[in-house]
């Protein structure tokens, strides 16, 4: 059954789709569609230009080109509180005694702080930012993937770290991603990130995706997979047409508030 939405994010929802349909969008406008006030609205639109879903201008928004994405150190900052109830729900879903794989996402690493604690786990990571946030817990032995490591993030992409992946099979895939469409297909920015992503995904038994709400609709440029890909969906509320997508693909979603 969905959960259900947030009467802010469901307004988000509507404004993203309007501007998508139009190109921009008014502040007055959408005041009066969506009967708040104007200052409702540019709070809206300025946490919707922070998210770089939209571009913020005098007296209203436009849509974004979609093939820019924020800086780490400001996607760690959005949404922050329901990526660490998205981190505990994941978790709970990865037994001990597992091995997983855990790629670049602040999502992902909200995870794998709430795996701290966990028993006999082997987790493959291209995340440097998780080998700092587990390598030293007991009962979890954290293996690093060698290649070109990438400033903003930490992340260790390329041909290395590929080829890296291809040595292990793994009971858990855990992936985030930058956006999902409502038709399950998810996305990201980069491709040598969706790459290595891609190898994760082929060498798990079963693959976890961890998006919060925010993502859905965000427009990204480079596909990495589809729900035939996912055996779980970990998010904190899905809208009907994304159910119905994860229904008829077979996917659990989990959802958390």
């Amino acid at each position: 059954m969905s959960q259900p939405v947030d009467p802010m994010i469901a307004r988000h929802r509507a404004i993203l789709e309007t501007a998508r349909n139009t190109g921009s969008v008014s502040v007055e406008a959408l005041a009066e569609a969506h009967g708040v006030t104007p200052q409702t609205i540019r709070r809206d639109l300025n946490l919707l230009a922070q998210q770089s879903m939209l571009s913020r201008v005098h007296g209203g928004a436009v849509v974004t080109s979609g093939v820019d994405n924020l800086s780490y150190t400001e996607r760690r900052h959005v949404a922050a509180d329901i990526k660490d109830a998205i981190g505990a729900a994941a978790a709970a879903l990865v037994p001990d005694g597992a091995s997983l794989f855990i790629n670049i996402g602040s999502t992902t690493e909200a995870i794998a702080r709430h795996l701290i604690g966990r028993r006999d786990l082997m987790v493959i990571t291209n995340n440097l930012n998780v080998v700092d946030i587990l390598a030293d817990k007991p009962g979890i032995e954290v293996i690093a993937a060698g290649g070109r490591v990438r400033a903003g993030d930490r992340a260790v992409i390329g041909a290395l770290a590929m080829d890296f992946i291809r040595s292990f099979r793994v009971d858990y895939a855990l992936i985030g991603a930058s956006a999902i469409e409502r038709d399950g297909t998810f996305l990201d920015f980069d491709m040598d990130e969706v790459r290595v992503s891609q190898t994760i995904i082929a060498h798990a038994r079963k693959v976890m995706l961890a998006v919060d709400s925010t993502k859905l609709g965000r427009p990204a440029p480079v596909r990495i997979g589809d729900l035939g890909d996912v055996d779980y969906l970990v998010t904190d509320a899905v809208d009907d047409i994304l159910e119905a997508a994860c229904d008829a693909a077979g996917v659990c979603v989990v959802a958390c508030r």
